[in-house]
């Protein structure tokens, strides 16, 4: 289906971290290492709480998870190829195995974007509508805001991958880059309609990235109106920490998405690319869950309750 036989090429090369010296390709292993394993001890502790914490069972609650879930399952589509790369000689990927990466990292990374904007939409909710957040926040409501999420990140994912693996790739095979990243595999392949491709793949990542980022200031446009309407700034306060948690990571989600996606054409080093690549595959992941950890108050004095329950049982 994805114009498999037409393709000369039957694996890739991957030479995102080829030219860097080989002496920091281990401090490099070691670092992203940590950073993954945080990763999934982050969220996996965040799912964890809110399953244990029956105060916790919300709206709000229900999204983390599903965006801790997200988050985890994007970092397994990426980091262990990358970090397997690091101290292999011979970096190496089928073409299929590249299919597939390409195919769970879009579908994860844009279901977290729509999980991101539904978690402003219930701000926006629980903030401008108090009174109606348990009818228009409803179970029902909830989960079918959660599966279109998930099923709008399976369709643009299978886009995607559709489109570029649909192109013939007749060498050369050496994507520079460490994943199967979309603007290196087009690079690769040949043919009439590869810039047809490329814009197409372009303005669906693009309108679906833009339009989660306006519908999420939208949100705030709304939340902050209302919020300075408060007359005490103890309420303010109150309304506002209860958005500050996901407002830093969608600034931090989408400020290294700019810096990946929207950097200006040109000349740029490999080393530099790699670099600026690391900061949204794996910095980001590393960030969010420390973010909510640290400024969500609720959820910070729930895992603090879990934690010590568990080490303490007697004194909980």
């Amino acid at each position: 289906m994805l114009g498999r036989n037409h393709s000369s090429v039957s694996e890739f090369i991957l030479v995102g971290f080829s030219t860097f010296p080989r002496h920091l390709l281990p401090p490099f292993f070691l670092l992203f290492l940590l950073m993954y394993l945080f990763t999934l001890l982050g969220n996996l502790l965040i799912m964890a709480t809110v399953w244990s914490e029956r105060s916790l069972h919300t709206p709000m609650y229900l999204f983390l998870c599903t965006l801790s879930t997200s988050e985890i399952l994007y970092t397994l589509a990426i980091t262990p190829c990358l970090l397997a790369d690091l101290l292999s000689t011979r970096r190496t990927i089928t073409w299929k195995a590249c299919a597939s990466q390409m195919f769970f990292s879009f579908t994860f990374g844009f279901t977290h974007s729509f999980l991101l904007t539904v978690m402003g939409y219930d701000r926006y909710v629980a903030i401008c509508h108090p009174l109606r957040y348990n009818v228009l926040m409803s179970p029902r409501g909830c989960a079918c805001l959660v599966a279109w999420s998930w099923v709008g990140g399976s369709v643009t994912g299978l886009v995607v991958t559709t489109a570029v693996f649909h192109l013939t790739f007749c060498g050369p095979n050496e994507i520079h880059h460490f994943a199967c990243h979309v603007p290196p595999l087009l690079k690769l392949a040949c043919g009439t309609d590869v810039p047809v491709v490329a814009k197409g793949v372009g303005l669906v990542c693009i309108m679906a990235l833009l339009g989660c980022c306006l519908l999420i200031l939208l949100s705030y446009a709304f939340i902050v109106a209302t919020i300075l309407r408060i007359p005490s700034a103890e309420g303010r306060h109150k309304a506002f920490s209860t958005c500050a948690s996901h407002l830093t990571v969608v600034i931090v989600h989408y400020s290294f998405a700019s810096v990946v996606y929207l950097k200006p054409k040109g000349p740029q080093s490999l080393e530099r690319d790699t670099l600026m690549a690391i900061t949204y595959t794996v910095l980001t992941p590393f960030l969010s869950p420390i973010i909510f950890s640290l400024r969500n108050k609720e959820l910070k004095t729930a895992m603090t309750k879990t934690f010590l329950s568990k080490l303490h049982p007697s004194s909980i």
